[in-house]
């Protein structure tokens, strides 16, 4: 461009009868052709760099990080129940049976209404059914939680059963349907206080037994089915213990220790290790359940059960 017209203002003649100096010149000064000269220049430049930004490699779109079943696990873990159940139905698709998706909500509102429903500390069984049935009637949130608990389980049951009619070996719908189960058994027999689910219970039995007779090592079966076994010899009575298949809680703490040390994904290794340290921490085992809970608060510092059991044994240490 700067070529260009140097080479027309040089060739141009000059009209005749023109004054070329003085005030009301109209030939170009000296002044008007460096600004002239500049303006051009400023314009080739912005041109130019068009040009680049043209042909330069254009950045990818920036696009925030999408949310997954993992981020609902985590909150999960940290204790954050209600927050795991709304991502996960957040995440949840209509196109197939996503089963680990109903597992996980049905989980977190289980122990939202754990949290509501009861009471601290152990108790008479006689009592302690008065109480949660005068916290279930006084509990604002429990309604709405519980129909959302009792459509989650139904679903993710349907799912996996109509998997197991096409297949009745599909470990992964065995395994879920089992959990399911096992959540609402937990549900009635724990926050609710009633005798009731057993059709559930015999199922989810047999689902895990399945599981674990084709994979020995599944670890989430494992944690699963010593919870059976746990919760029946320490919870039921004899005739029930007797009823119910018998229940072993020496043989459940060396399944969830077994099933903490092989090695799992990330999330399925956490939810060994919490197994493990709620079972020692009811059997008073509390220098390992101590070791336990501070591998799992590094990984989930927002978790409160955690903080509040270091807590009392970092006190009890210094007594």
């Amino acid at each position: 461009l700067l070529n260009t017209h140097f080479d027309l203002h040089a060739s141009t003649p000059r009209p005749t009868g023109l004054r070329t100096h003085g005030r009301g010149s109209s030939a170009l000064t000296p002044r008007i052709q460096l600004a002239m000269v500049l303006t051009l220049c400023g314009a080739a430049s912005a041109l130019l760099q068009a040009r680049q930004d043209a042909l330069a490699p254009q950045p990818a779109p920036v696009t925030p990080v999408e949310s997954t079943l993992a981020h609902a696990q985590g909150h999960f873990y940290n204790a954050r129940y209600a927050a795991a159940a709304d991502l996960a139905l957040a995440l949840r698709t209509t196109d197939s049976a996503d089963l680990a998706n109903h597992e996980l909500r049905s989980s977190a509102l289980l122990f939202q209404l754990k949290r509501l429903l009861e009471p601290p500390g152990e108790k008479h069984a006689t009592s302690e059914k008065r109480d949660k049935e005068r916290a279930l009637k006084n509990c604002a949130a429990c309604p709405e939680l519980m129909t959302e608990f009792f459509k989650d389980i139904a679903q993710g049951q349907k799912a996996a059963r109509e998997l197991l009619r096409a297949n009745p070996r599909d470990a992964e719908a065995l395994f879920y349907l089992g959990k399911l189960d096992l959540n609402y058994v937990w549900l009635q027999l724990g926050p609710l206080g009633r005798k009731t689910g057993w059709d559930e219970y015999w199922e989810a039995r047999r689902s895990l037994d399945a599981v674990l007779k084709g994979d020995p090592r599944h670890v989430r079966a494992l944690v699963a089915r010593a919870w059976i076994d746990y919760i029946v010899d320490t919870k039921m009575p004899w005739g029930t213990r007797w009823v119910l298949g018998g229940g072993n809680k020496k043989r459940a703490l060396a399944a969830v220790r077994q099933a903490a040390e092989l090695e799992a994904e990330f999330f399925t290794h956490t939810e060994a290790e919490f197994a493990l340290w709620d079972m020692q921490v009811r059997e008073r085992d509390l220098a390992r359940a101590t070791d336990v809970a501070r591998r799992l608060a590094a990984n989930f510092p927002d978790n409160p059960e955690l903080a509040a059991f270091l807590a009392d044994r970092d006190a009890s240490a210094s007594r």
